[in-house]
């Protein structure tokens, strides 16, 4: 029996879970012990990596033009980027980043790694084995999430609106889900997806998240 466009989501994304000792920054925020000059880098960092993607996506959906139902996830991923982004604010806020110090900041490329891979996705990557590759690793992203935005509530004592950006990424997306499964099955029906490119792309991404919480956690390290 032919695989289903959901059941090649759930096949892909299982097989691309990360290993859950390669993160090593989140159980340290989680049990409060990140201090706030690297909760600050976080939201920096994030700046750079939420524009980045929003343009990525924004790419992705346009080389996509041709099959609408990938280039309306693409379109809906960029959305959620722009929305992201004003959630981000609040967080950044709290950390006491200001815009002084965010021109300041210089990035730091472990943090940087990811988005400019996704930049090379949008550039280089077929669209439809993307699609799977980046939903399979937001399933991991929102898991970090939720549990930064737990941590941020019971230990750093955060308002609402400072852990709206993690709380954004870690509710569950419905209707994205279904948008993917369109955007998969559109590539079934048009001849089929390239698993060995999908878990190529998967792989690498999934590389380039933990290298950034990597990196994060290497700014706690005396």
């Amino acid at each position: 029996m032919a695989t289903t466009a959901r059941q090649l989501l759930e096949k892909t994304t299982g097989k691309l879970a990360p290993d859950p000792a390669a993160n090593r920054f989140v159980p340290l925020l989680a049990r409060g012990a990140a201090g706030k000059e690297t909760l600050a880098a976080l939201a920096l960092e994030q700046r750079w990596v939420i524009a980045a993607d929003h343009r990525a996506f924004q790419y992705l959906a346009h080389r996509a033009a041709g099959r609408p139902e990938t280039a309306a996830w693409f379109t809906a991923l960029a959305e959620g980027e722009a929305a992201a982004g004003r959630h981000l604010e609040a967080f950044a806020a709290a950390c006491g980043v200001h815009e002084e110090r965010t021109v300041a900041y210089a990035p730091l490329a472990g943090c940087q790694a990811y988005p400019a891979y996704v930049a090379w996705l949008a550039l280089n990557g077929s669209p439809a084995e993307t699609v799977l590759a980046v939903h399979a690793n937001f399933s991991a992203f929102g898991g970090y999430c939720a549990t930064i935005a737990a941590a941020l509530r019971r230990h750093y004592g955060f308002p609402e609106d400072a852990c709206a950006f993690f709380d954004f990424f870690a509710e569950p997306a419905p209707e994205l889900e279904r948008r993917a499964t369109a955007a998969v099955r559109e590539g079934l029906e048009a001849g089929g997806l390239d698993e060995g490119l999908v878990h190529r792309y998967g792989r690498l991404l999934q590389s380039y998240e933990a290298m950034f919480w990597h990196t994060l956690w290497e700014l706690e390290r005396p």
